[in-house]
């Protein structure tokens, strides 16, 4: 591993996440129906979201994600009602099984609980529920287990 005396160029900057769509039109309605989520600002080739000081936009492209791993997640407070909002609007969640290698148990049809992850939260585990928007990208809810 390579150090330096002097701090990496990314350490200044913010990260941010970018969610591939074939359909703009499709995933405004899908961010906007289902997640209760309007663009702070548009271009031709995307949507910016702002959500808790965060931004993540989403961007026409003629790639599609795969859909096998957690592309983005929101940390919410009480992942139980939630979860349950989301369904009210429609949202269709994963039956997500756990590897092997992971201590967790399911809590309910939707929602896992993953211990031991997360520890720089001061966290003991997280519990999640995934699902995906109209363009195949896997979402999650996740809310830290104290």
């Amino acid at each position: 591993m390579h150090t330096s005396d002097t701090a990496s160029p990314l350490a200044q900057g913010s990260p941010s996440t970018r969610l591939p769509a074939q359909d703009l039109d499709r995933a405004r309605r899908f961010y906007a129906e289902l997640l209760g989520l309007e663009p702070a600002d548009e271009r031709p080739g995307g949507l910016l979201y702002r959500c808790g000081g965060v931004e993540f936009s989403v961007f026409l492209s003629a790639g599609t994600s795969p859909g096998t791993f957690t592309q983005m997640s929101w940390s919410v407070p009480d992942i139980a009602a939630t979860v349950a909002e989301l369904k009210r609007r429609g949202v269709e969640f994963e039956h997500v099984e756990l590897p092997d290698s992971y201590e967790g148990e399911r809590i309910g049809e939707e929602i896992v609980e993953v211990r031991g992850h997360y520890p720089s939260r001061n966290a003991r585990g997280e519990r999640g529920a995934w699902f995906r928007d109209s363009e195949g990208n896997m979402l999650s809810v996740g809310q830290d287990v104290v």
